[in-house]
Parts: C-alpha cells; sequence; structure tokens
C-alpha cells in the first residue's frame, strides 16, 4: 500500500459560496474521494486549521506521497512544519504540489527560487495539455494531449529549475504556454508540480486529471530508499602504497 496524505489549506471553501458549490467538503476530500477507490492507495486528509497543520512527525513518518494545494494562506504555514515536510521529502517522500501551490514555501524551499513568479489569469477559457514525453509513467493513457473545459491560464516566465522531467506543457487561447507538468528530484525524494486546479472550476472531476494525479503518486512513491552513507569511512581498497 501507498500511504497518502492530501493536504489543503482549506480556506476557500469555507469563505466562498461559488467555490464550496463547487467543493463543498473541500479540494482534499475531492482529490482524496478518487484517490481512495485505487487499490493500492490508503488516503488520509491533512488542512492547514489542524494542530501542526495535520502534518505531525507522526503522521509524516506514515506518508510515502503527499500532495499540495494552497493559495491564500501560504503565510499562515507554520516555517517549522514546512521544514519538517522538506526534509521528509529529502529523505525520499514524493511530494505533488498542485496548481496555485507553486507560490507554496515549501514548493519555493525545495527549488529554491521565486516560483510564484507567472504570468496568470482567469478568463474562462479552455487550457490545451500537450504530453512532451509520451513515454513518462505519469502520461500514461493520455494521447497526445487532453484539454480542459475551462481553467486559469498561466503563462511563462514561470520561475523553476530546469525540470529533470518535462511532461507538460499548456497552450491557452491567449497565446501562452506553461511548463504545466514538471518532475524533480530532491534527495532522496521525487516532486512533480501539476499546474490545473483553479478553485472555482470542477478540475479535480476531470477523469484525465485524476489519472494524471493517481499516475503521478505512483510515479513519485519509492518503496525502498537507500539512505545516503554521509559518515566517516575506511577506504574500500589498499591505498597506503599509492
Amino acid at each position: 500500500m501507498i500511504r497518502v496524505t492530501v493536504w489543503n489549506e482549506f480556506v476557500h471553501e469555507r469563505n466562498s459560496a461559488e467555490v464550496a458549490a463547487v467543493y463543498p467538503e473541500g479540494i482534499h476530500a475531492a482529490i482524496a474521494g478518487f484517490l481512495s477507490k485505487e487499490a493500492d492507495l490508503r488516503v488520509r486528509t491533512a488542512t492547514l486549521d489542524m494542530p501542526e497543520h495535520g502534518l505531525t512527525q507522526e503522521v509524516l513518518k506514515d506518508t510515502d506521497v503527499m500532495l499540495w494545494w494552497g493559495h491564500h494562506a501560504h503565510r499562515e504555514v507554520s516555517d517549522e512544519v514546512v521544514e519538517r515536510v522538506a526534509q521528509r521529502v529529502l529523505d525520499g517522500m514524493g511530494l505533488i504540489v498542485l496548481h496555485s501551490a507553486h507560490a507554496s514555501k515549501i514548493f519555493r524551499r525545495l527549488m529554491g527560487t521565486n516560483t510564484h513568479k507567472l504570468r496568470w489569469r482567469e478568463d474562462e477559457k479552455m487550457q490545451r495539455y500537450w504530453v512532451m514525453d509520451l513515454a513518462h509513467p505519469i502520461a500514461q493513457g493520455l494521447g497526445d494531449y487532453f484539454e480542459l473545459p475551462v481553467e486559469e491560464t498561466y503563462g511563462e516566465h514561470f520561475d523553476i529549475p530546469k525540470p529533470d522531467d518535462l511532461v507538460f506543457v499548456s497552450w491557452a487561447p491567449g497565446g501562452e504556454v506553461f511548463r504545466s507538468g514538471c518532475c524533480w528530484n530532491r534527495g532522496q525524494g521525487r516532486v512533480f508540480y501539476f499546474q490545473p486546479g483553479h478553485e472555482t472550476y470542477p478540475t479535480y472531476y476531470d477523469p484525465n486529471v485524476q489519472k494524471v494525479i493517481v499516475q503521478a503518486v505512483r510515479w513519485a512513491y519509492r518503496e525502498q530508499v537507500q539512505p545516503f552513507v554521509t559518515d566517516h569511512t575506511q577506504a574500500l581498497a589498499d591505498i597506503s602504497k599509492r
């Protein structure tokens, strides 16, 4: 079983009737709902208002892959919790960063850049997501591209390090393109950023989006992690006469 934690700040759904109409139990519940249908996934949720944001040491030790959605409350996330999550990623936990969590503390911490820097607008337009790597595990079964009838437009330049794998590039009718599905290795862990998921659109009910997220969870999971050897060690060969 892959142990999954879906984290959401859970602010919009409580403060906006428009958002609550789309995600009445929260974005985290919608994501956990389709993930829980997979026989190999064991799913829990956590939100900002819980003690330690629901991300205690015990929860993190019991998590193989974490999904993170945030938007308006990035600054309210404890720096201590961010460092705790970052260390778990470096130790081998997978992290999937969704939509506006590009500006989250944890993503900026792991990328080392101002990942909140990008072009954006809400214009009720479709988005086309081109598959850049047809062989990538995250992109299986999607064909050359998939479309969302409505989604927030993001556009380059996106201030991220060069991805280890570029899985998706999106196109908007306004002419923008965006690196909308990116993978990195950080320490022993794997990180995937996936762009769609605006809170007022039913993006997380879309079958293609669900497929991407499920496959991203399996890609990010590492069954066995070989710990780094960082202690003082003896030479493997006799170097006394060299």
